[in-house]
């Protein structure tokens, strides 16, 4: 509301001051130049009134800004009867926080959409029948109908067989993505196919959408720090002004040349291309899954040389995979998986579930168990199409059907080992772990080629499971066995090379990323510790976001540098040209306006920012032995 009417009150400003010039221009060819100084006059005064206001806020704070120079610049002309001067000026600088204003505004375009989107109710099966009922009413265990084009409201488990939903808004992904039935569906999401039931997990206040939007509007209230350098600035520009203006009435001895240098200098891009470009550059960012909580860490992006990296969840996926299975006494590999999760479908242990997914990945129809027994902490007994399935541990299976565990030494560190047993015999061998995630290596390349130094990898898991994991991807140093304040301690002392990334997404990483001059969460499944603790959030699932984030930030603050490096320079020779009598006092503002139109529209083009798609490699499928890695539990 409070924004509202300021753009009222300067587009009121606006118009009294381009209605002022207009007509004072229209009495002044009439013949009548007394009147057209006099609505001259009354056109400035308004600008000039809210000008000194908005100058004495900002000395209250503390704050030294070029509006002074506009002021100043309008005044003299008034002073000194360059009336239309004033009225050009007015109506220009008006004009220039209007298009400032618009120009933010276009900048934030795609945030307000994101908060648009955000529905009001939600369609909630009840009593054998559906009712409408506001968001706030939803609670955990409802089970809402999810109407085609309609937003999903809360986050919650897709309920029905399949659901088909568009998460452009939330990620980035151009293609809408298919959800089986029990997979996660973030609120934000848009149903692209059928209706489908959705069962809420969380409270509207709670869920994913919710908590983006409050990220959104904190990154809208933040101020760079690039922009308080500004604020800096500008004293030294306001005396390089002042002192030029002076020097040209002390040695010409003619004031209008002073007032034409004024004008010329009014205002600075300096207050214009900076936040407007670094604005532009958070909507890109967010339009690319990376949502940066304010203009202040997108420029420490810019300027990032070390990261850090949390292993679980973050390099790799987090959850268990097949990699591998071992066939004994001839028994086919897809037999072995098909029989194993066909079993595994009446457990909810994690193993148990990617066992099953892995299965669903390759294609396989998974027939109903039954006299299904599970062992908590050993595994599974029961049968399959008339054969008896015993799934668990080596140990555990090996008993029951006779025989010693065999010697699994040469299995990986860090690796799990399912054992499966059919009619008595030992069939063979699932070999679990959890992998890199597709294009890690790709990434951590990408992100040395846009300037990063050093990448470490910081983990409280063991060393000999880090190492395996991380082989090859050349990183600059591991850190295994961290307890979170260690993890501090490892970001603080990295400070010496430059400013430091981290990245994690549990709760024992959240002081490490508070810590960290960037820190950034994988939000879609990390912990809300770990998200809050964060400057920048990675809405989608991807590490490999982080490559467009952070070339984002660079292209938006290079940008900003260079409209400011522009402006000031056109602005200084422009000064000088007047000093010297090549502008007069209109002359010089209609060359300043062009010189912010100029840089505002530079800055601009931080929304065109086209950062370099990280390529996924195609999974693989499940093989035997210990040489391949099977994508079973697709994230």
């Amino acid at each position: 509301m409070e924004t509202t009417r300021t753009d009222r009150f300067k587009t009121a400003i606006l118009l009294i001051a381009a209605t002022g010039l207009i007509a004072g221009l229209a009495f002044y060819f009439s013949g009548r130049p007394n009147a057209a100084n006099l609505i001259w006059i009354a056109g400035v005064v308004p600008a000039l009134a809210a000008l000194v206001v908005e100058i004495l806020r900002s000395l209250r704070s503390g704050e030294v800004g070029l509006d002074i120079v506009a002021a100043l610049s309008m005044s003299a002309a008034l002073v000194f009867g360059e009336t239309l001067a004033a009225a050009v000026v007015a109506v220009m600088y008006s004009g220039g926080t209007f298009l400032e204003a618009f120009a933010e505004g276009r900048a934030r375009r795609e945030m307000h959409d994101l908060l648009s989107r955000v529905p009001r109710s939600a369609t909630r099966h009840r009593n054998g029948g559906l009712e409408e009922v506001p968001l706030d009413d939803i609670a955990p265990g409802d089970r809402l109908l999810i109407r085609q084009g309609d937003v999903v409201p809360v986050d919650g488990m897709v309920a029905s067989e399949t659901a088909f939903v568009d998460t452009s808004a939330l990620t980035g992904e151009s293609l809408p993505v298919r959800l089986a039935q029990g997979a996660e569906a973030m609120s934000g999401s848009t149903n692209a196919g059928e209706a489908f039931d959705l069962t809420a997990t969380r409270e509207a206040k709670d869920s994913t959408y919710a908590g983006i939007v409050r990220l959104v509007e904190e990154a809208q209230a933040s101020k760079a720090p690039m922009s308080r350098l500004a604020d800096r600035w500008s004293l030294g520009f306001l005396a390089v002004t002042v002192s030029i203006a002076f020097a040209a009435w002390w040695f010409t001895g003619d004031p209008i040349r002073a007032v034409a240098v004024l004008v010329v200098a009014t205002p600075c891009p300096l207050i214009l291309a900076v936040p407007v470009a670094l604005v532009a550059g958070l909507s890109r960012a967010a339009h690319f899954g990376v949502l940066i909580k304010g203009a202040g860490p997108l420029e420490t992006m810019a300027r990032i040389r070390t990261l850090i990296l949390d292993k679980t969840g973050t390099l790799t996926d987090g959850r268990p995979q097949v990699v591998s299975i071992d066939s004994h006494d001839g028994m086919a590999e897809g037999d072995i998986l098909r029989l194993a999760a066909a079993l595994d479908q009446a457990s909810k242990h994690p193993v148990a579930q990617a066992i099953v997914v892995a299965a669903k990945a390759q294609g396989f129809t998974l027939p109903v168990p039954s006299d299904v027994a599970e062992i908590p902490g050993e595994g599974v007994v029961g049968h399959v199409e008339g054969r008896k399935v015993i799934v668990g541990g080596d140990g555990f299976v090996a008993s029951r059907v006779g025989r010693q565990p065999g010697d699994h030494s040469t299995i990986a560190a860090g690796s799990v080992l399912v054992a499966v047993a059919v009619d008595g015999h030992m069939a063979g061998h699932l070999v679990m772990s959890d992998p890199l995630r597709e294009g890690a290596g790709v990434m951590l390349d990408g992100l040395r080629r846009e300037g990063i130094g050093r990448i470490l990898l910081a983990t409280g898991d063991r060393a000999a499971v880090a190492e395996r994991v991380t082989e090859g991807l050349g990183l600059d140093g591991l850190r295994a066995g961290l307890t979170p304040d260690q993890k501090v301690l490892l970001v603080l002392s990295e400070r010496k090379h430059g400013p430091v990334m981290m990245v994690g997404d549990g709760v024992n990483d959240a002081p490490a990323l508070a810590a960290a001059d960037v820190g950034v969460a994988m939000g879609a499944r990390g912990a809300a510790a770990s998200a809050e603790a964060a400057d920048v959030v990675l809405l989608v699932d991807r590490i490999d976001r982080l490559g467009p984030g952070i070339e984002i930030a660079r292209g938006a603050r290079r940008i900003a540098v260079e409209s400011v490096v522009a402006g000031i320079g056109l602005s200084v020779l422009g000064m000088i040209a007047a000093a010297f009598g090549y502008l007069t006092p209109v002359q010089g503002a209609l060359l300043q306006e062009a010189i912010d139109v100029a840089v505002i529209l530079n800055a601009l083009r931080a929304l065109r920012i086209a950062p370099r798609e990280p390529t996924i490699p195609k999974p693989k499928a499940v093989s035997s032995g210990q040489d391949a890695i099977a994508q079973g539990a697709t994230p």
